[in-house]
C-alpha cells in the first residue's frame, strides 16, 4: 500500500486514476478546485476508508505526507483553457513548482501529466519524444500548450538541480467515461450531437487527423510508467497511434448511434493541428505497454456513458 495524491483527481482522466490506485489497495487523496472535476466522477469512492477529497487549488502550496504524486491538475479542453487562459497557465507553472516543492520535501516520485500539444502543429510525423514541437507561442492555445511545456521544463531542473524523483508522460487525445458534456472534445461533441440527431460540427475540412486512446489504457500506461525505476525520467508518449480523420471519426460515431445527423462545416480554429500521432516505441520498450481498447469498443462503452447521462436512446 503506498500513499498516492492525485491533483486534478475529480477530473475525466484523474477520477479513472483514483479509482484504479484504490482498488490495487492504496491510499489515495484526491485535490481539485472542481472547476472542471466533478464530484460525480469520484461520487463511488467516497466511502471507501482509502479515498479521501480535499477542495484545493494547485496554485497555493499544499501539505501532506505522501509517497507519490500525480500531477494532472489543468483544464484540458480547449472551451476550458480558453475560458480562463491566465488562470490556466498560472495552474501549470505555479501547479508545478508547488507540486516539484512537495516532492522536493518528501522525496517522494512524482508524475506530471505533460500532453501532445507540446508538439503544436508537427512538422514531424508521427512524433517522437525528440521532436521539440511546433508551437506558437502566441495564439489563443499557447497558455495551454507553452505551460504544458514550462511544466516539463521546470520537472527536469528540478530533477537536475535538487535531484526530485520526475516522471513526464506525454498524453495524446484520450476518451471515455466520465467526459464532460460541454468540454468541447471531438469525441464527446461528436456522441452528444449524434444522440440528439444535431448537425454534426466539423471544424475545417475534417481531414486532419488524430489518434485516439481509451482511457483504460491511458492510465495503465501512466501507473506503469510512474512504477519505473528512478534511471527513467522522461518524457515519454502514451497513445494509440491508430490515426483517423476526422470525418472518419464523425461517420462511425453516426453509425453506431444510428443518428439521423448531417455533417456542417465550421472554419478551423487558429493554430489547430493538421496530424497528429504518437510514436510509442520507448514507451513499449520501457513499460511493454501498448493500447488493448479498439476505437469500436471504446467508443461503444462511451456512448452507453453519454446516452445514460442525458437520457437519449440510440438515434432517438
Amino acid at each position: 500500500m503506498k500513499k498516492i495524491l492525485v491533483t486534478g483527481g475529480a477530473g475525466f482522466i484523474g477520477s479513472h486514476l483514483c479509482t484504479k490506485l484504490v482498488n490495487e489497495g492504496n491510499d489515495v487523496i484526491c485535490v481539485d478546485n472542481f472547476f472542471t472535476g466533478s464530484k460525480e466522477n469520484i461520487l463511488h469512492l467516497m466511502r471507501n476508508p482509502h479515498f479521501e477529497v480535499i477542495r484545493h487549488d494547485v496554485i497555493n502550496p499544499f501539505h501532506v505526507e505522501v509517497e507519490r504524486i500525480y500531477n494532472l491538475a489543468c483544464p484540458a479542453s480547449p472551451v476550458h483553457y480558453q475560458y480562463n487562459p491566465i488562470k490556466t497557465i498560472k495552474t501549470s507553472v505555479m501547479g508545478a513548482i508547488n507540486m516539484l516543492g512537495l516532492a522536493k520535501r518528501l522525496k517522494a516520485k512524482i508524475l506530471q501529466a505533460s500532453t501532445s500539444e507540446v508538439y503544436g502543429d508537427p512538422a514531424v510525423h508521427p512524433q517522437p519524444e525528440s521532436y521539440w514541437g511546433n508551437v506558437n507561442p502566441t495564439g489563443i492555445r499557447s497558455c495551454y500548450d507553452e505551460g504544458k511545456r514550462c511544466a516539463e521544463t521546470l520537472f527536469m531542473d528540478y530533477h537536475r538541480q535538487n535531484g526530485v524523483r520526475i516522471k513526464i508522460a506525454r498524453i495524446f487525445n484520450t476518451y471515455g467515461p466520465n467526459m464532460s458534456l460541454n468540454d468541447g472534445r471531438v469525441i464527446s461533441n461528436f456522441i452528444i450531437q449524434a444522440l440528439r440527431n444535431e448537425d454534426i460540427t466539423i471544424y475545417g475540412n475534417g481531414q486532419q487527423t488524430r489518434s485516439f486512446q481509451y482511457i483504460d489504457d491511458l492510465i495503465d500506461g501512466m501507473v506503469r510508467v510512474m512504477e519505473t525505476d528512478d534511471s527513467f525520467i522522461g518524457p515519454v508518449n502514451i497513445g494509440n497511434p491508430a490515426e483517423y480523420t476526422i470525418i472518419d471519426i464523425a461517420g462511425k460515431i453516426i453509425e453506431m448511434t444510428g443518428s439521423k445527423s448531417k455533417l456542417v462545416y465550421k472554419a478551423l480554429p487558429s493554430d489547430d493541428p493538421k496530424q497528429r500521432q504518437p510514436d510509442i516505441v520507448l514507451m513499449k520498450k520501457l513499460t511493454g505497454w501498448e493500447p488493448k481498447v479498439s476505437l469500436e469498443n471504446g467508443l461503444s462503452d462511451t456512448i452507453d456513458y453519454f446516452r445514460k447521462i442525458t437520457g437519449k436512446q440510440y438515434g432517438s
